[in-house]
């Protein structure tokens, strides 16, 4: 019982002195959009953390690139039908991950120790 409760202790202690940082997978997101609908949908992106990377014209179109978060792409593509009429369209890749914001690391701790909270009761 002791060995247990030492590796623990060690393991936190370590834990805490490499400086976790939690990562978040960017995607790499490309929007294709009627002119008319285009400020909509560049605001839309930055509301979701985005990074707007460049525009292509297309015709009477735009293809709007761009680098977002995966959890702000939730439910996106009801979202930019909801904003086109249903003309837009989307693909989206993994390009990387990167370090979370501290202000969302702090929500995902808050939730996170709620979730523990709720299950210990």
């Amino acid at each position: 019982m002791a060995f247990k409760l030492a590796g623990s202790f060690a393991f936190q202690n370590a834990f805490i002195d490499a400086k976790p940082i939690l990562l978040e997978p960017i995607y790499k997101v490309s929007v294709v959009v009627p002119d008319s609908y285009m400020g909509d949908v560049m605001a839309d992106l930055n509301g979701r953390r985005g990074r707007i990377q460049g525009m292509d014209p297309e015709g009477n179109v735009q293809v709007i690139h761009a680098e977002v978060p995966l959890a702000d792409l939730y439910k996106y593509s009801t979202s930019l039908r909801s904003m086109t009429q249903g003309t837009g369209d989307y693909t989206m890749a993994f390009s990387h991950y990167e370090p979370v914001p501290h202000d969302v690391t702090q929500k995902v701790i808050e939730a996170s120790e709620h979730d523990r909270e709720l299950v210990e009761a």
